[in-house]
C-alpha cells in the first residue's frame, strides 16, 4: 500500500514524464506515441517504476530497449522540471504495459466462445426477466415481494 506521499509523487512523475515523452524527447522515438500508463514509487522515493504503453509501434520490446538506452537523458529532463519540488530525482525503471494487448486477447477469446443462449423461462437463469420477481395479488395488480416473503 502506497502512502499519500508516494501517490502524490508518482502522479507528479507520471504527469511530467508524459509531457517529456510528447515534447522533449519525441525526436528520439519517431512516429511512436508513448503513453505513461502508471508510475509506482518506492517508499524512500528513490526509485520510480514507470509503465509505458507504446502505440503505433509493432516492435514494443525494441522501443522499450531504446527508451532504456535514453534513460539518462529522460531523467535529466525530469530533473529540470521537478528540481524545485523534490530533493532527490528518482531512478527510472521502465516497463512495457501490455494491458491493452491483454484486453484485446481476452476479448478475442471471449468472442470465440460458443455459448448457447438460455431461454427466458429457465428458473436457474439469474438474468431472467424482472417480472418474475413480482407477485400478483387477487386484484390482478403486481406488487413487489417483501423482504419477509409476504
Amino acid at each position: 500500500m502506497e502512502s499519500k506521499r508516494q501517490q502524490k509523487f508518482a502522479r507528479l512523475i507520471q504527469k511530467e514524464l508524459a509531457e517529456i515523452f510528447q515534447r522533449d524527447v519525441s525526436h528520439l522515438f519517431q512516429s511512436t506515441y508513448i503513453s505513461v500508463s502508471g508510475v509506482s514509487v518506492s517508499p524512500d522515493l528513490g526509485v520510480a517504476k514507470v509503465h509505458l504503453s507504446l502505440l503505433l509501434n509493432p516492435n514494443g520490446r525494441d522501443l522499450l530497449n531504446e527508451i532504456k538506452v535514453h534513460t539518462k537523458t529522460i531523467r535529466h529532463e525530469l530533473a529540470k522540471r521537478i528540481k524545485n519540488q523534490v530533493r532527490v530525482i528518482p531512478e527510472l525503471i521502465f516497463y512495457l504495459d501490455d494491458t491493452a494487448e491483454y484486453a484485446a486477447k481476452m476479448d478475442k477469446i471471449i468472442s470465440e466462445l460458443d455459448i448457447p443462449s438460455e431461454s427466458k423461462e429457465d428458473p436457474t437463469n439469474p438474468f431472467r426477466a424482472e417480472e418474475d420477481y413480482y407477485l400478483s395479488d387477487e386484484d390482478g395488480e403486481d406488487e413487489e415481494e417483501d423482504a419477509d416473503g409476504r
